[in-house]
């Protein structure tokens, strides 16, 4: 293997360990946003207190912030 090979196959590797971290990322946002969901339907399903649906908020709310947080984490860093 001559070296432009060897670098090209270098920066494919990186690339694809990039690409296997976002995925890993994005299973996560998909199950947040799939946990929220299934939030969402039992308060549509059911008669909850104010109690229960401030507690609920505050969770989805959480939520949606680690959501956030987890997008942000796949945009590209600007120096």
């Amino acid at each position: 293997m001559d070296k432009n090979q060897q670098e090209l196959k270098r920066l494919l590797e990186k690339q694809f360990e990039g690409c296997k971290w976002q995925d890993g990322i994005l299973e996560e946002i998909e199950n947040k946003l799939y946990e929220m969901k299934e939030l969402a339907e039992y308060a549509r399903d059911h008669v909850l207190t104010t109690t229960e649906l401030n507690k609920l908020n505050e969770r989805l709310n959480l939520m949606k912030q680690e959501v956030h947080s987890l997008g942000q984490q796949l945009q590209p860093k600007i120096n």
